[in-house]
């Protein structure tokens, strides 16, 4: 579902990205990890089409971003996820679905938002009384109103407690189980092995190491990272 070959990008003199090759199948969660600066925004801002690559492509699908319509395959989540405080959790949902050209009757919306995790009785209230874990499930079921076939999440768990990174990850696996691909960039060691099948640790630009977290522990990626940094 996504490819980077070769995906270079610079910001004047510094290297954000150099020549980046990785790849995820669909269903796989990828966790991106990284110190500030280590390149795994930049990465997802051209997967996104937010930065055109100085070199290299980057692949969705099969279509190259920038080449051809990437956008209906694709939701993102940022770590605070930009919705509207005045409008209920079904009402930022049915406007957004609309916005990406699909209508969805109420009934239906409401399912989506409890697939996404969201409690019945949250769905009337106004996005300002909203957790941070309560907006990422609206941007959840938003990403699932448009059918995307990846999602891109930049640190979702940051400022999260415990139980909600909790629920936060069910709700991943559930998506990658549907066939969802999702890309992951985060800081949070323990969840990404706890969330992902595969994870890359990266450093200026580079990806240095590569693992299934099925063959690593949350202490051995842990320690991987700290060498790496």
């Amino acid at each position: 579902m996504l490819e980077a070959i070769n995906l270079t990008k610079q910001y004047g003199q510094q290297v954000a990205l150099n020549g980046l090759n990785l790849s995820v199948g669909a269903g796989e969660v990828y966790c991106l990890l990284g110190q500030n600066g280590a390149g795994k925004t930049t990465t997802i801002n051209l997967f996104l089409g937010l930065l055109k690559p100085d070199g290299g492509k980057a692949l969705i699908d099969g279509v190259e971003v920038g080449a051809g319509n990437t956008n209906e395959l694709i939701a993102y989540i940022p770590e605070i996820v930009q919705l509207y405080g005045n409008m209920t959790g079904l009402e930022n949902l049915d406007f957004f679905s609309r916005l990406a050209g699909h209508k969805h009757d109420r009934a239906f919306l409401s399912q989506l938002l409890l697939k996404a995790g969201l409690k019945e009785n949250d769905h009337q209230k106004k996005l300002s009384s909203y957790s941070k874990g309560m907006r990422q499930k609206v941007g959840i079921a938003i990403a699932l109103s448009k059918k995307a076939k990846v999602i891109f999440m930049d640190e979702p768990t940051s400022g999260l407690d415990p139980k909600a990174t909790d629920e936060f990850t069910k709700i991943c696996k559930e998506l990658a189980q549907d066939g969802n691909s999702i890309f992951m960039a985060t800081h949070d060691i323990f969840n990404a092995v706890n969330v992902g099948t595969r994870i890359g640790i990266m450093k200026e630009g580079n990806l240095v190491h590569s693992a299934e977290t099925n063959s690593v522990s949350a202490l051995e990626l842990q320690e991987l990272y700290l060498k790496t940094i």
